[in-house]
C-alpha cells in the first residue's frame, strides 16, 4: 500500500493557507492541486454521495466543522461542494471540475464566482508516515510544501488518496493571521 501511496504522493503538491480571503478558500486552495495531480495520476473516481467531514480549529480558540461532498457529476464536470462552519464565519464554496484534467473550471464562493486560487510551491518534505485522527488511523504520505507565491508561508499536510475519497486529506496544519489551522478528519463515505 505504502508503495503506492509514495508513487501517488511523488505527483502531489499543496499550497498554503494564508493569502485567501477567508478559511474556507484556504482550504480548498490547500486541496486544489492534490485533486489536479490526483486525476493526472489515477484519474477521478469520484462518485455522487462521496463525503468528508473534518473538524478546524483556528489559533487553538475557534473551532468548526468543514463538510466536503460531491453534489452532481455531469457532462460538463464534478461539482465539490465544500461547508466551513466556524464561529466566525460561515462558507459555501462550490468548485466545478474537470473529470479528465481536474482544472477548475468554476468557483462560486457564497453563490458569487471567483477566480480559483493560484499558487507558486514547492515540496520541502515528504514521507511515509501513519497518523491518527478522529477518523481513526491511517498510513499516509506528509508533505511539507512551501508557497512561494505567499511569503513562504508553510502548509504540512497527512494524505491518503487511496482510501479517503475526494482530496484524501486526513489532517492539515497551516499558517494564518490568527495562528495555525488545523484540519483534522472525523469521518468519510466512500460510494
Amino acid at each position: 500500500m505504502m508503495k503506492s501511496l509514495v508513487l501517488a504522493a511523488a505527483m502531489i503538491v499543496s499550497v498554503s493557507a494564508q493569502a485567501y480571503n477567508t478559511v474556507a478558500e484556504s482550504i480548498f486552495a490547500s486541496q486544489q492541486a492534490h485533486i489536479q495531480t490526483s486525476v493526472q495520476t489515477q484519474g477521478l473516481n469520484w462518485k455522487v454521495g462521496d463525503e468528508n467531514n473534518y473538524k478546524l480549529n483556528m489559533g487553538g480558540f475557534i473551532n468548526g466543522t468543514m463538510k466536503m461532498s460531491v453534489r452532481e457529476i455531469g457532462a460538463d464536470g464534478a461539482w465539490l461542494v465544500q461547508d466551513v462552519d466556524l464561529m466566525i464565519q460561515k462558507q459555501k464554496i462550490e468548485i466545478l471540475l474537470d473529470m479528465n484534467t481536474g482544472v477548475i473550471k468554476k468557483m462560486l464562493v457564497n453563490g458569487k464566482e471567483q477566480e480559483p486560487p493560484k499558487s507558486d510551491y514547492e515540496i520541502v518534505d515528504q514521507k511515509e508516515d501513519h497518523i491518527t485522527v478522529p477518523a481513526g488511523s491511517f498510513d499516509v504520505i506528509y508533505l511539507k510544501v512551501k508557497d512561494k507565491a505567499n511569503k513562504d508561508a508553510i502548509t504540512e499536510q497527512w494524505i491518503n488518496p487511496r482510501d479517503i475519497p475526494l482530496s484524501g486529506m486526513v489532517k492539515s496544519l497551516a499558517d494564518s493571521q490568527l495562528g495555525k489551522v488545523t484540519v483534522e478528519l472525523v469521518s468519510f463515505k466512500k460510494m
